[in-house]
């Protein structure tokens, strides 16, 4: 087992005035070290297509996942998915990253735009090796996977992008590869890279697609440990036991919340400064402690964490708000969203009494709530996710 991991990150737009899309994106952990993501598009659009997508990816990420071959893969959704009356074909096409022990990846594609591979912030051309199965003309590779590897996934709602538009013939795999290449020197989340390309076409369509779009990326990277402290614990005789193990974590450290940072200082033997600067009305400010990389209030601030993370599974529209900003909320979203990449939580189950007054939308349920949302949208980002309870 080495210290790479694999960012995973996608998003897709639906077929202008269908309201569901007719790709979608699959992704499966079999054990610790196997990890299978299967990107798949529907014939046509709407309803028909999301049903074939979905189906498609499933069959292919749970049979894969359980060490079955691709022939057999194949060989079920033919067998499986209903046949178009119009086209008389039913089948939608796919492709296939199956990482292993984050040392390689087994890319299998069929009928989808090539995937596009950057390595050393250039376009790599990858060896690839045809096979017929039941018909079907599908490629496969194996790569060894390096430090900074960027995988592409596409589906064809990609490269048609701005026919008749802004282009005669589409956006070429040329001009994308351009695209990405540039993206790739910024040091971007796989999400936020997704998120750039999907964007950029629906801007070359208008912002009326004429295909569903969609692009998933995977972005390998080294192991970042992050240590989350919030709330003091149930017993107070757990203080220094809780603050021991957060401290001798390796990785940085976040606190939340003043009583669990008053404890912090307490055990650290250093001064907790509060600061007075106010960067956003709806997030209280920070504060410092030497030791400790980044001091903040609680339940607000953790919340509003919460709401971005939230968007940034889906339409990743409040990037650049917690990107540039200075405040709480947004500092952490930085350190959890982008550095990151195993989490450890360590939660205290103490009541604040502050909490208990009948008039205030917080108690101690909505805290645990909050914990458990959080891990559930980071796990959802791909990170290794470990709760602790004091």
């Amino acid at each position: 087992m080495n210290d790479l991991c694999a960012e995973i990150g996608y998003k897709s737009i639906n077929h202008h005035g269908e309201q569901l899309c007719g790709d979608h994106v699959d992704i499966v952990e079999p054990s610790d070290d196997s990890t299978v993501i299967v990107l798949s598009d529907g014939l046509g659009s709407g309803v028909k297509a999301s049903i074939l997508s979905t189906l498609t990816s499933k069959i292919i990420s749970t049979m894969l996942a359980e060490g079955l071959s691709l022939e057999e893969c194949v060989e079920t959704i033919a067998a499986t998915l209903p046949v178009c009356s119009v086209r008389g074909v039913a089948y939608s096409t796919f492709s296939i990253i199956h990482l292993k022990n984050n040392q390689t990846a087994e890319l299998i594609q069929y009928d989808n735009p090539h995937a596009i591979i950057i390595r050393n912030e250039k376009n790599w051309d990858y060896p690839k090796t045809e096979m017929n199965i039941g018909g079907k003309k599908i490629y496969t590779s194996i790569i060894k996977l390096q430090e900074n590897d960027i995988f592409v996934m596409m589906s064809d709602g990609c490269p048609h992008a701005g026919i008749g538009i802004a282009y005669n013939f589409g956006w070429k795999r040329e001009d994308i590869i351009d695209f990405m290449e540039a993206l790739s020197q910024v040091g971007y989340t796989a999400k936020t890279l997704s998120t750039m390309l999907v964007d950029e076409c629906n801007e070359l369509y208008g912002h009326k697609p004429g295909d569903d779009a969609t692009a998933c990326v995977v972005k390998i990277r080294k192991r970042e440990p992050m240590n989350m402290l919030f709330g003091p614990p149930s017993n107070r005789d757990d203080a220094d036991r809780m603050m021991s193990l957060f401290f001798s974590k390796e990785g940085k450290h976040i606190i939340c919340g003043g009583t669990t940072s008053s404890i912090a200082s307490k055990f650290l033997r250093k001064p907790l400064v509060a600061t007075l600067k106010f960067e956003k009305s709806d997030v209280p400010p920070i504060a410092k402690i030497e030791g400790v990389d980044l001091v903040t209030e609680g339940v607000i601030t953790v919340n509003k964490v919460l709401e971005y993370a939230k968007d940034y599974l889906g339409e990743n529209k409040h990037y650049e708000h917690w990107n540039y900003s200075e405040d709480g909320a947004s500092l952490i979203c930085r350190l959890l969203f982008v550095e990151a990449t195993d989490i450890n939580f360590y939660v205290g189950r103490a009541v604040n009494p502050a909490h208990q007054n009948p008039d205030l939308p917080i108690n101690f349920n909505i805290k645990m709530n909050l914990v458990e949302e959080l891990s559930k949208c980071l796990k959802q980002m791909g990170k290794k996710i470990k709760v602790s309870y004091f």
